[in-house]
């Protein structure tokens, strides 16, 4: 940082200059797929050459109602120009109004709203270990949150910290204390884990980043028996399967459960602007006195009508439905895919999977070859391709993707 830099005017750049200057002037923390999106509209893509895609990512699940949703949009336009933050040190007109419809569509009796999802697992790290302390007496600094192996709750150091990546966690410890791993979906393993000073037990209803892995049916209503039982805080990360990703509002009703905490954000804002949420009860929120935490631009007025009008068209327009619909027939035809490379095909709404054997060559290079179709999806793990549609998607679009995936996974060798 010797001398500024001189001044860059970006037009009509071919592909080729962007990846260049974002290679030369970003940290290298991501590795995407090389190519430059410059505008959306419901399950379409198109990069600045004009090539149309089909979005099988969805940003990671925050774009579950398509690309630039019209009425997000406006709702976005229309306070911008009014307000948009305050901080908390003051009240605004749209905090109060999404606290209210977000209680009324979740059943929550408190909530806490934050920015990112990550915001939201510390926010609720927090609450509940003071819940501990406060209510069920746990000697201080003593308190355990339990984990799953393979979780991915987020990248902030506590976080990280209990992360069983490696690529995660290398270089970035020390990190906290006072969280105990077990493996996803083993029950045994989890009530082994449970002691008197445990006081949550944090868990992906189906682990995303982990190659969309679905626990065994019926471990979640053992689990929240045992939580009851035992009075720990069962806390589900529905920051991804959340809001109509899995067929349901939350992932949790397939199993006819209710969490203690649950944290909600991406498809929040309809992938407008950021926004997360904690939702939970008087009990475990309630101990959050003012001062104890907070943020400058949690519950912002901007963030607060978004997220109104996300959750408002979600509804309204059947996407939920639509997700589970539309889910099962896209499962069906990947099921219907015969090619030597796949192990398993796994998903539960628009929630997708394909794995593949460990010998086909990774899944990268199939997603490389899907871009080159106008397919964009993304590989994790290593062997597994995710496929997570916006929510707006016809069975008439499901075709045409088939159309394109069917020829990659029978014919990459």
């Amino acid at each position: 940082m010797n001398a500024p830099a001189s001044h860059v005017t970006i037009g009509d750049l071919p592909a080729s200059d962007f990846i260049e200057m974002e290679h030369r002037l970003g940290a290298h923390n991501y590795k995407p797929l090389d190519v430059i999106l410059t505008r959306g509209e419901g399950v379409w893509l198109w990069d600045v050459d004009g090539k149309r895609y089909f979005d099988c990512l969805s940003a990671y699940s925050a774009v579950n109602q398509g690309h630039c949703h019209p009425k997000i949009l406006e709702a976005m336009v229309r306070q911008a120009g009014k307000l948009t933050l305050t901080s908390r040190a003051f009240r605004n007109d749209q905090l109060a109004y999404l606290y209210e419809e977000l209680a009324e569509l979740t059943g929550s009796h408190k909530i806490l709203p934050m920015n990112s999802g990550a915001e939201a697992v510390e926010s609720a790290i927090k609450a509940v270990r003071k819940w501990g302390y406060e209510v069920r007496g746990v000697p201080e600094d003593q308190a355990e949150v339990i984990v799953c192996s393979d979780n991915f709750h987020g990248r902030t150091i506590a976080i990280v910290g209990f992360s069983t990546d490696p690529t995660a966690r290398q270089g970035f410890g020390p990190f906290a204390p006072g969280f105990k791993v077990v493996p996803f979906g083993d029950y045994a393993a989890f009530e082994a884990a449970i002691t008197p000073n445990t006081v949550g037990f944090l868990v992906e209803p189906i682990q995303g980043e982990a190659g969309v892995v679905i626990p065994p049916e019926g471990y979640f209503r053992k689990v929240r028996e045992l939580c009851t039982a035992r009075n720990i805080t069962l806390i589900l990360d529905e920051i991804q399967t959340g809001l109509g990703r899995t067929g349901t509002l939350l992932a949790e009703e397939h199993e006819g459960i209710e969490a203690d905490v649950t944290l909600v954000g991406k498809a929040l804002s309809g992938g407008f602007y950021p926004i997360s949420a904690v939702l939970s009860n008087s009990e475990v929120l309630g101990v959050l006195k003012p001062g104890q935490h907070g943020s400058t631009f949690g519950g912002n007025p901007l963030a607060c009508a978004v997220a109104r009008a996300a959750l408002k068209v979600l509804v309204e327009e059947g996407m939920i439905e639509n997700s589970a619909k539309q889910g099962g027939y896209f499962l069906e035809r990947l099921r219907g895919v015969r090619a030597n490379a796949i192990r398993e095909v796994r998903g539960r709404g628009l929630m997708l999977a394909v794995e593949l054997h460990p010998e086909a060559g990774g899944a990268r290079r199939y997603c490389e070859a899907l871009r080159q179709r106008g397919i964009l999806a993304k590989d994790t793990h290593d062997h597994t391709i995710r496929l997570a549609p916006p929510l707006v998607v016809t069975r008439e679009q499901i075709d045409w993707a088939m159309d394109q995936i069917d020829p990659v996974l029978t014919g990459l060798h």
